[in-house]
């Protein structure tokens, strides 16, 4: 949760920061678009704005909005970071649902003495209203009221239409789990395993603050112990539930997270689900309608008794009445043949959905419990939205995004026949069995650290005992609630299935973002050398692996409830397959940075693909591949079998440097600010777990001590730095101490007498002061370049504090770009610099980007030649070139299960190395020139 300071509205006063009356009096007019274009159905959306430094002040600075035909649209604002000066570097904004078709809207930032704000005061009055008390929260959208308890099971009491139709009520987390799993050769064990079921219990609901066109309730709890079951268990799996609402929508967003804090071997998660239930009292049965969403818009039509396909006919307005979900003419207007013999029509209480693979999901239903089950003809891939209401009561709608891609999931109807039915939406679906996240192997023997580093040789699996645990990792759901006071119609629902799994977004456009400076200058839009035939052709070559990578999620089914956002790390050209079994070649869980290659090719382009394979990156990384409880806090994983298996726990992973671009892009996402704010504790998971066990040197007796903690400058260090600064940008609660370090870093890291050269030093976590390293007490000088430094966001980092603070030492950036010129520099350059070479690196492609970074601060065209020969003429396992195929091959037949399209020479390494090498030599050099290779040339 984030704290209140950080969702300042606009027209507060920020204490402390001056301003210029010029820069007061500014007016500007941003427009922003819809990412794919006027959406179906909108029920209000929140999106980030950059600024340029000095053009707004924060402390009077207002907002006001209009769509693109020049309509009057309400608008609700806030800061999300500032520059130093105390100008906006970001703002999130809220726009509520409007049913004008319009491409966009411009929003307009002013200072004093333009009373926009005060012309819309009066509209804005009608819109949220909330009230916060001792017992609850209410909010009232226009369309509905949600009822929030503070306490109790239920997260959500009540939802009510405008109309005061209860449609909801007892909205509640529900858990279901297990003491073990049944193994195939293990026959007795089911006898053994004890069974459990939870309930959500809450300690902690909040308001955000500011509410007129958005509220934000966010309630906090953790699964609490059934009374219904028969063993103890503690209360586990903490979640934080957002319920986010618009004025005059009847639709809630909502963002589940839950951290795992169980035993993998004694805690088998075996349902996980949220259940509302319907009042459906008064409605008639025939009246009651039941709608599940299929594949690509399709609906199941169902009504509790069915009118249809009977012997005797009612006629065709009623049994089109029921069809279409109107209400059905009053009975006695029927046939007596129909009405006198209703009780013989059975009535269908239970309703059940399984998603169980991304290929295909069973429906079925039946009677009452204790009857048996019918099947209904299922499909492929169900859209995971269900509606239970009628004409008269109304009804609710429940959607979960990316239901097929977050497999195994489910939807239950139940006791729709009765005067209260329920709706329970499976996050993970118990018809799924056990959710198994033990390690997937005893350790091998590995008991050692000579052994494990023995076994790393072969599988390139980094394995400790201990540390391939999924304790503290953590998953986010998003879901949508629909109110409505009839039932709506099955078109409508269509489109609000295909709004839960693609919520409209509103961007600015690539050259405004690129304008403002707000995420760096490393990159540019592709037209700045779109006249090259060279640079052409590395745009293509871009294009096609966002392409290849999109094809292959879908391809190689790179979904489930964990693996939903990642890719894979290096492929098996025997087995025509991904390594997805081989030890630290599996998922790749960001390694070389393919999030930063996505996003920052996003930023450029503004294309809709790839903003959703970017953000579902987003999502898991920061939470899968990311710790938030334990030892390990502020940490990620490396790439592995399993998300969690690797023994290898840094920040290079959890980096915020991955997420910075969707949580500005997003107006701030209020997740996404928790797992920002959260890596600052790397600094304590640093003195817990040494990063450098087995491979320190022998003679280096290493005492954690968070004054002088021994770190790596780009794995280690790089990583709080971007937390760091986004906490200093968006005044966090540590926001001063974060300025102090960064600060403090940047003036003492220059004082190392080989700058980062050095590679590893001590590091205060109190101050951020650097000194030199145990290897070097005496600051003589010591060279350690590792090819992995510099290839987790720490360029594309240092650019942005450089940018974003005038006080940074010109001695910090000198340090900086010494080491770009003479990390690619030849052995006699470096031997000459520094009295040593710096051995046999790799990963040339990639670091091209620094040399071209320092082409540019030194305005060196020889280096800038340099750069593009790095680019072009790597030749090395991790590179892409211009002599690479370009193009994919079709493997079908016995070879493999299923026919694949296979780039058998990329590697994820490669492809993320040659993305963000590509985006940022264009950018920071131009285009190569055109003519010999061997030179720097194409």
């Amino acid at each position: 949760m984030l704290p209140a300071a950080l969702k300042l509205l606009l027209v507060v006063q920020f204490a402390g920061l001056g301003a210029s009356q010029e820069h007061q009096q500014r007016v500007s007019a941003i427009r922003v678009k819809w990412l794919e274009g006027q959406p179906h159905y909108n029920g209000g959306v929140t999106f980030g704005l950059p600024w340029s430094k000095g053009q707004h002040l924060a402390n009077t600075t207002s907002f006001s909005a209009t769509s693109t035909d020049g309509v009057p649209a309400d608008i609700q604002s806030w800061v999300t970071a500032y520059w130093p000066d105390g100008s906006l570097k970001w703002t999130g904004h809220a726009i509520g649902p409007s049913d004008v078709g319009s491409e966009g809207y411009n929003i307009i930032a002013s200072g004093p003495g333009n009373n926009t704000a005060t012309r819309r005061k009066a509209k804005r009055a009608s819109g949220i209203r909330v009230n916060d008390n001792p017992d609850a929260v209410q909010v009232n959208t226009g369309k509905i009221t949600v009822a929030f308890p503070k306490s109790g099971n239920a997260l959500i009491s009540s939802i009510k239409t405008s109309s005061g139709k209860t449609v909801g009520k007892n909205g509640r987390l529900i858990l279901r789990s297990q003491s073990g799993t049944a193994d195939d050769d293990d026959a007795g064990s089911p006898s053994q395993i004890k069974h459990f079921n939870f309930v959500s219990q809450i300690y902690n609901t909040t308001i955000s603050d500011g509410s007129s066109v958005r509220a934000l309730v966010t309630v906090q709890g953790t699964h609490h112990l059934n009374s219904s079951s028969a063993a103890p268990h503690k209360d586990w799996l903490p979640f934080t539930v957002r319920f986010y609402m618009y004025a005059n929508s009847e639709a809630i967003k909502v963002v589940h997270t839950i951290v795992y804090d169980g035993d993998a071997k004694a805690d088998f998660i075996s349902g996980l689900g949220v259940r509302f239930d319907v009042p459906l009292a008064g409605e008639e049965l025939y009246d009651r309608h039941v709608r599940i969403a299929g594949v690509e818009g399709g609906m199941l039509h169902e009504a509790v008794q069915g009118l249809t396909g009977l012997r005797r006919d009612p006629g065709a307005k009623v049994r089109t009445a029921q069809y279409n979900g109107t209400k059905v003419a009053n009975k006695s207007t029927w046939p007596k043949t129909v009405s006198n013999r209703l009780q013989w029509i059975p009535t269908w209480s239970d309703y059940r959905l399984t998603q169980l693979s991304p290929d295909g999901f069973n429906l079925k239903k039946r009677t009452k419990a204790g009857q048996s089950w019918l099947k209904i003809p299922g499909g492929t891939r169900a859209g995971g939205l269900a509606y239970l209401g009628g004409p008269t009561v109304g009804g609710l709608a429940v959607g979960l995004r990316d239901f097929w891609k977050k497999y195994p999931t489910g939807v239950d109807i139940s006791n729709a026949a009765t005067d209260m039915g329920s709706i329970t939406m499976w996050l993970y679906s118990p018809d799924a069995g056990p959710m198994d996240i033990r390690p997937y192997h005893d350790g091998l023997g590995q008991d050692t650290y000579a052994k494990q580093l023995d076994a790393l040789e072969i599988t390139y699996e980094d394995y400790e005992g201990g540390y391939n645990t999924p304790y503290g990792v953590g998953r986010t759901n998003e879901l949508s609630i629909y109110a409505f006071d009839s039932t709506p119609s099955a078109d409508k629902l269509a489109a609000l299935t295909n709004h839960t799994n693609e919520p409209p977004a509103l961007v600015a456009e690539p050259a405004h973002i690129h304008s403002t400076k707000a995420l760096g200058t490393y990159w540019d839009l592709p037209a700045s050398t779109s006249g090259s035939n060279a640079a052409q052709t590395i745009e293509s070559h871009m294009d096609f692996l966002v392409k290849f990578y999109q094809n292959q999620v879908e391809q190689r089914r790179w979904y489930g409830f964990w693996d939903h956002g990642d890719i894979m790390h290096s492929y098996d050209t025997d087995r025509h397959q991904w390594k997805y079994d081989v030890g630290g070649y599996a998922w790749d869980n960001s390694e070389l940075s393919p999030d930063l290659f996505l996003w920052t090719y996003f930023l450029r382009t503004g294309r809709a693909d790839v903003y959703r394979l970017a953000s579902a990156q987003a999502r898991h990384g920061g939470e899968v591949d990311s710790y938030h409880l334990g030892n390990f806090t502020g940490l990620g994983t490396r790439h592995g079998v399993q998300h969690w298996s690797d023994s290898a726990k840094q920040v290079r992973i959890s980096t915020p440097v991955y997420r910075k671009a969707f949580y500005y892009l997003t107006g701030g996402d209020e997740r996404t600010g928790d797992l920002i704010h959260a890596v600052l504790s790397a600094e304590t998971g640093f003195f817990l777990v040494d990063a450098r066990r087995k491979v320190r040197d022998p003679s280096v007796i290493y005492k954690p001590d968070p004054t002088a903690l021994y770190l790596d400058f780009g794995t280690d260090w790089a990583g709080i730095a971007a937390a760091y600064l986004l906490e200093w940008e968006r005044r966090g609660p540590r926001w001063l101490e974060a300025r102090s370090k960064l600060q403090t870093t940047t003036r003492t890291y220059p004082t190392l007498k080989f700058g980062f050269v050095t590679g590893e030093a001590l590091y205060n976590s109190h101050t951020g002061a650097w000194a030199p390293p145990p290897t070097d007490p005496q600051n003589e000088g010591v060279v350690s370049v590792s090819h992995l430094s510099a290839v987790f966001g720490v360029l594309e980092t240092i650019d942005e504090l450089i940018e974003h603070d005038a006080s940074v030492p010109q001695s910090f950036v000198d340090a900086w770009i010494d080491y770009c010129v003479y990390y690619g520099a030849s052995k006699a350059e470096q031997r000459a610099r520094y009295g040593r070479d710096f051995g046999n690196l790799s990963l040339r492609q990639g670091h091209s980007r620094l040399t071209a970074y320092a082409a540019r601060k030194r305005g060196n065209a020889t280096l800038a030649r340099r750069a593009w020969d790095e680019f072009l003429n790597d030749n090395s396992p991790d590179e892409l070139g211009p002599g690479d195929p370009w193009s994919t091959v079709w493997v079908r037949g016995s070879s493999v299960l299923a026919p694949v399209e296979e780039a058998d020479w990329i590697t994820t390494n490669a492809a993320a190395l040659y993305g963000v090498a590509g985006i940022e030599n264009l950018a920071l050099v131009g285009a190569p020139m055109e003519g010999r290779r061997g030179n720097g040339t194409v």
